[in-house]
């Protein structure tokens, strides 16, 4: 990632791909757009490909402290997955890529290191509710409405929305939002627990930066290893964790120190158990 400050950033499409992400980059606070406004910042593969680009960037960049998540233009933080590119597919095309692909990248992002608050600056439809759900608070703008409407398409949420929904706010609201497909206003977001906070949208941007910039003050290995260890309560996310804390403490052994000593000179190693 260019270290730009206050700049957004883009991506790079690649074959003439418009930018489907932007990225900016202010202090120790990156945000990344979802810049699709003419469709309602809708997912297609290419912006799969422009998201899980950046989250590779910041994956690398120690800088960043805070990751801030929202989408262009006023109407929309995302409407779902584009119907048109998942519509095309035949059945193993969505079975190979459509879902295994997003999937990937969403989970990719639920463990990205950083904090990530989703600032929903409009409407959270499907895929991009089930996005919001990757982050790890949510800010919602008043008048912005959530709904996993993908039984009134004949399908189902297909990105994580029957696991981490039901984890945030049980399994029957969960079951309330799905299976109805209906929508589900900002207050009653946050009465559910859904989202955090609702501001007036001329407040949500500078509410979700002072949270950010609060975040970034602490220790960010602190702040860092505590996401881990929330995480790790979830279901799926204890092996993720423990794995993480158990590498790390390995490292700081006489023992981790070793077996890399005799590995790079060849030898066989000695451990003590220390």
């Amino acid at each position: 990632m260019e270290r730009v400050e206050g700049a957004p950033l883009r991506t790079g499409g690649e074959g003439g791909e418009e930018d489907r992400v932007l990225v900016g980059r202010q202090g120790s606070i990156a945000t990344l757009t979802l810049n699709r406004p003419e469709k309602l910042n809708a997912i297609d593969p290419p912006m799969l490909r422009h998201l899980e680009a950046a989250l590779a960037e910041l994956e690398r960049d120690r800088e960043v402290r805070v990751v801030l998540l929202t989408g262009a233009g006023e109407r929309a933080f995302c409407v779902g997955a584009d119907v048109n590119a998942w519509a095309a597919l035949d059945p193993l095309g969505m079975w190979r890529n459509w879902i295994p692909e997003g999937h990937r990248v969403f989970d990719r992002f639920a463990r990205l290191r950083q904090p990530v608050i989703a600032v929903l600056n409009g409407l959270a439809f499907g895929g991009g509710l089930e996005l919001a759900l990757a982050a790890d608070l949510r800010l919602a703008v008043e008048g912005a409405e959530l709904t996993m409407p993908e039984v009134k398409l004949g399908t189902v949420p297909g990105w994580g929305g029957t696991s981490r929904l039901p984890a945030l706010i049980g399994a029957s609201r969960a079951k309330q939002l799905i299976l109805t497909g209906a929508r589900v206003d900002a207050a009653t977001a946050e009465r559910w627990g859904l989202v955090n906070e609702v501001h007036p949208r001329d407040a949500l941007s500078p509410r979700a930066r002072a949270l950010a910039e609060q975040i970034a003050a602490n220790a960010p290995v602190a702040v860092q290893l505590a996401k881990q260890l929330i995480d790790g309560i979830s279901v799926g996310g204890a092996g993720m964790a423990s794995e993480a804390l158990a590498g790390a403490l390995a490292a700081t052994t006489e023992d981790g120190q070793e077996g890399v000593a005799a590995f790079r000179e060849k030898r066989a190693p000695r451990f003590k158990g220390q």
